[in-house]
């Protein structure tokens, strides 16, 4: 293993008590995440994520909390020769009560990206797909006194 990547989150929570999740289909599956992506080459982790926000869904970040990154070893889901270190946001956009979003059928079966307002409460971890997503949602959880 001779390749380290660096992702960015952000977690997105509306005045319902919602979370933006974002379901995909790329590189032959699916699989249901967080919104955000990959940080590129001279780029910091905040600037990447705001990018993020604004390429996937036209969303300015206005306030952002730093939440939980993985400080453990975590291959990655798509290339064994690749290690992932994630870094995960509460974030808050101004414009997401605007945010309109079309109803789809899960799983996605075609290459893109929809994305989904899921109550925090119903939102349960073996609902997310990768284990860091799933160690971000146990912290949030924790932070905000819900049940796991």
């Amino acid at each position: 293993m001779n390749l380290l990547t660096q992702r960015t989150y952000g977690i997105l929570i509306n005045e319902n008590q919602e979370v933006l999740i974002s379901d995909e289909f790329r590189f032959g599956r699916y699989f249901r995440k967080f919104p955000g992506g990959g940080v590129e080459k001279g780029e910091g982790i905040l600037d990447a994520l705001k990018r993020e926000f604004k390429e996937e869904l036209s969303l300015e970040i206005d306030a952002h909390e730093f939440l939980f990154f993985n400080d453990y070893f975590q291959q990655s889901s798509f290339d064994p020769d690749v290690q992932v270190t994630c870094f995960y946001y509460l974030v808050k956009c101004s414009g997401a009560k605007d945010l309109i979003l079309k109803s789809y059928e899960t799983p996605l079966s075609e290459d893109g990206e929809k994305q989904q307002w899921i109550s925090i409460n119903k939102l349960n971890i073996e609902s997310l797909t990768f284990p860091i997503d799933r160690d971000a949602l146990k912290t949030l959880k924790i932070k905000l006194g819900l049940t796991l």
